[in-house]
């Protein structure tokens, strides 16, 4: 079963990560040298991805969380954009719809998940049932749940539920990267009066983000302990420095590389028939 290539950033498996202690900035490379690493990193992706799509043998399931404005839509932009659109699908997960409530909370991501071949893209996704509606725990009476909402039980159950599907999806191929865009209060605050200063980006503001950044403390708790719950080997969290977005994009990049490295993916050779027959084939052909 895979298990996730090392990295400063990985999230430890034991339980002892915190939010206070990871920065949000990193180390002193420059812009340019961050734009060179994501292109080799991009690169690098184009061709892992083909081979991922020709030996068919494995899906591989980006998540990317993160409080408004970190850079999730521009970093999954970013580092996709060498991929053949053919083999990657992006799903956003926001409000859910009143079908998707008439299910169990793991259904409308579920069926999102990655084929044998293919590189599946979450931004949001399960998590924001043990993060946001941690946060606003109001959310769960319009869920209409079968049972007596317990707040002491609910979030160790939807976790425990996420860990299982997790390890199921694992076990049956799935590469599970997840991606944590760990940004500051104040860098936050400066991207939300970037789009407020440039009209082109005044449509990316919402009045409800203010509301949400009024809850960074419950938001950052709830991270701290989502992350810790939910992090291991075959389900990696990684909580990248993302006030610099030259170094997150090409962070993201190298480890989402290095991952599908490890893989060993090799194109299947012909099947025995053919080869008997390349040779009468190619006349055949002129």
């Amino acid at each position: 079963m895979f298990e996730a290539p090392d990295s400063e950033y990985l999230v430890p498996y034991d339980g002892s990560f915190s939010v206070a202690a990871h920065e949000t900035t990193a180390g002193d490379t420059s812009r340019k040298a961050n734009k060179t690493a994501l292109k080799s990193s991009v690169k690098q992706l184009d061709d892992l991805q083909q081979r991922l799509f020709a030996s068919d043998r494995h899906s591989i399931l980006l998540v990317f969380q993160a409080m408004d404005a970190a850079g999730k839509d521009s970093t999954i932009r970013a580092v996709m954009r060498g991929i053949n659109p053919a083999g990657c699908q992006v799903f956003n997960f926001k409000r859910p719809s009143k079908l998707e409530i008439d299910h169990d909370f793991l259904w409308r991501t579920s069926k999102r998940l990655p084929e044998r071949g293919r590189i599946g893209i979450f931004n949001r996704s399960q998590y924001e049932e043990v993060l946001v509606v941690r946060v606003h725990p109001s959310i769960l009476e319009h869920q209409r749940l079968p049972y007596p909402i317990d707040l002491d039980a609910v979030w160790n159950e939807r976790i425990e539920s996420i860990r299982d599907q997790e390890l199921h999806l694992a076990r049956n191929g799935t590469v599970i990267l997840k991606f944590w865009l760990n940004v500051s209060k104040d860098e936050q605050r400066r991207r939300f009066l970037a789009r407020l200063d440039q009209p082109e980006k005044n449509w990316k503001f919402e009045q409800g983000d203010l509301v949400e950044r009024g809850f960074w403390d419950n938001y950052m708790d709830a991270y701290q302990e989502a992350l810790n719950a939910t992090s291991k080997p075959w389900a990696p969290w990684y909580a990248i420095p993302a006030d610099d977005k030259s170094f997150m994009r090409a962070c993201v990049a190298d480890i989402i590389a290095g991952a599908l490295s490890s893989l060993d993916l090799k194109y299947p050779g012909p099947p025995a028939d053919l080869v008997d027959r390349i040779d009468e084939i190619k006349r055949e052909l002129g």
